[in-house]
């Protein structure tokens, strides 16, 4: 008994066949150039693209143009919520403008940046995303690629490549600013393992300005395993501040993890805040008074960006908004809704 024979695959010659034109129309059709095509001989090929069910190779398409149309992204960690909601978001905004999305971590081990930003270009990716802050021999790997870059997370971008991101330093002094207006004094910073960021500068302005001298600095990954390390220091009351700003939502829940393990209530014993607004914050018990960034929006932009080739060198800068929970000790009745803090 013979094999059923497979379908032949429709070619870029059945379609020029069926639309009457020629190979090259078809091509000028599905690549949008570099030849304009009248609208009804568009109309007539891309017909004929759906009646034939006609599917373009694509890595012919990468070979002849030189690149493909996907957009390669360097994240720190995608595990973590923030990063995992903006990988999402950037996802659903190629969708939109017909493109992809490759993604890579950079904290894979002994990989250097810069080798993965080479690695990554030489994919015939039509554009990059990096949300990693660079060093100048990563910002040298960058300046030497012929394809649009635009950094994210960023507390800048530079006189050649675009920097999308939120004012760090102005939306963690907010949140400090929250928990004074709750008359708390004693209040510690979480986060800053490598040093201060725009971040533990905004807590430290806030504190200034309202004359409370600064609280305890406790130096830990952004991660959950960082903020439960800091929380598991609370067992002593001593030690233990009446509030703190934590530099992201993950260290924060990290944070609860520990003193709810410890007996201790948030945020009676324990007044917490935090910053990037994630689904995992706003479901969290109790749900984190956090600043949110808007992520949708930046995503947005980036893609634009790429995908028209309008690039706006330096840093576009995202407003960042105030989510009540109740970590910081404002009754529910003032609670956001957890709708509008997911994506």
């Amino acid at each position: 008994m013979s094999e059923t024979a497979k379908p032949r695959k429709v070619t870029r010659a059945d379609v020029a066949r069926y639309s009457s034109v020629s190979t090259a129309v078809v091509s000028y059709v599905l690549n949008n150039g570099p030849k304009a095509v009248s609208e009804k001989t568009r109309e007539r090929v891309l017909e004929a693209v759906r009646v034939l069910g006609y599917r373009p190779n694509a890595a012919a398409r990468a070979l002849s143009k030189g690149s493909t149309d996907t957009f390669g992204m360097i994240v720190v960690d995608s595990r973590s919520p923030f990063f995992a909601q903006l990988c999402h978001s950037l996802d659903r905004a190629t969708l939109r403008w017909e493109r992809s999305l490759l993604i890579v971590n950079s904290d894979r081990q002994r990989v250097p940046l810069a080798n993965q930003i080479a690695d990554l270009a030489a994919r015939q990716i039509s554009g990059l995303i990096i949300a990693d802050l660079l060093a100048p021999a990563e910002q040298a790997a960058v300046d030497l690629l012929d394809i649009p870059v635009v950094l994210m997370n960023q507390y800048g971008g530079s006189a050649t490549t675009p920097g999308i991101g939120v004012d760090l330093r102005s939306g963690a002094r907010r949140a400090v600013e929250h928990l004074i207006s709750h008359g708390y004094a004693d209040i510690a910073f979480a986060g800053g393992e490598f040093g201060a960021d725009q971040r533990e500068q905004g807590w430290a302005d806030a504190l200034s300005a309202a004359g409370l001298p600064l609280g305890a600095r406790f130096l830990t990954p952004f991660s959950y395993g960082g903020g439960f390390a800091v929380g598991e220091g609370f067992s002593e009351e001593a030690s233990r501040p009446r509030a703190i700003f934590a530099a992201s939502d993950q260290i924060a829940i990290g944070i609860l993890a520990a003193v709810h393990r410890l007996g201790l209530r948030v945020p009676d014993d324990l007044a917490i805040v935090s910053f990037d607004g994630t689904t995992e914050g706003a479901y969290a018990w109790p749900p984190l008074t956090t600043i949110a960034q808007p992520v949708t929006a930046m995503a947005d932009e980036a893609i634009r960006q790429l995908a028209s080739g309008d690039l706006a060198p330096g840093l576009t800068t995202f407003e960042t908004e105030l989510f009540i929970g109740g970590s910081c000790g404002c009754p529910a009745s003032a609670w956001t809704p957890i709708q509008l803090v997911a994506d």
